[in-house]
């Protein structure tokens, strides 16, 4: 008998489940023979849940969530907004006072000045998707704790899986290395392209609110704009 769609998925995930399940009550036992090479514990760690199919699915999976400390303060959780189908897509750190507020993402000072950002190179929101790796706002603005960027990054994952961009740009250091798995410094990673999940290509710029309290830096944006601009023009507009 073949199994489709989601019948098949689910099966997959059961089997899936069911092995990795084994092989945990082997090592248990103490047996030497249990395999731990990294493709291996790779797999055993996985989310073997069937993907979504839709934005909205995973937004419903996350509501009410109290996943990690950042529940209890929030006003809002900050999903994220945009084209569902968007070629490009923007990745900040974590929503803001005004962000919390209101529910969506970069709508304070920092986002008046992303919008600045984006119209120099002739992009508008309505075309792109923009979210956070974290969904909540930490407390006084602090940058994300790494449980609760471990806590949220599945979701961020699984909205690249639907969105299916071609090219994402990363706001800021905290996001840059979620995504790219570094300990790397933003120094490091600007000026370059990088590649995840094999054909999604990857720019690292400053966050915007850093460019206001260090404006100094404004120049050195404007290079990772440019360049932004030109993958944005080979990738999504032909």
């Amino acid at each position: 008998m073949t199994l489709r769609g989601k019948d098949h998925l689910g099966s997959l995930a059961e089997i899936c489940e069911d092995l990795r399940n084994y092989l945990y009550y082997l090592k248990n036992l103490g047996l030497n023979t249990v395999p731990t090479s990294e493709k291996i514990k790779k797999f055993m760690e996985a989310d073997l849940s069937p993907a979504p199919s839709s934005l909205k699915e995973i937004e419903h999976e996350l509501r009410g969530c109290t996943r990690c400390k950042l529940a209890a303060e929030r006003t809002h959780l900050v999903f994220g907004e945009g084209h569902d189908r968007a070629c490009l897509m923007l990745v900040g750190e974590a929503p803001g006072r005004e962000e919390d507020l209101v529910g969506r993402p970069f709508v304070g000072r920092a986002g008046k000045l992303l919008d600045q950002m984006l119209a120099a190179i002739h992009i508008t929101r309505a075309e792109i998707y923009i979210t956070n790796v974290v969904k909540c706002r930490p407390p006084r603005n602090r940058t994300p704790e790494p449980d609760e960027i471990e806590s949220c990054l599945p979701f961020l994952h699984k909205q690249i899986q639907v969105i299916r961009p071609r090219l994402i740009c990363t706001l800021g250091l905290t996001s840059a290395q979620a995504l790219l798995g570094t300990k790397a410094s933003l120094t490091s990673l600007r000026g370059q392209v990088h590649r995840i999940d094999n054909d999604i290509k990857l720019l690292v710029t400053f966050h915007p609110a850093y460019l206001l309290r260090f404006p100094q830096y404004k120049r050195e944006a404007w290079e990772d704009l440019k360049l932004l601009k030109s993958l944005y023009g080979d990738l999504c507009t032909k």
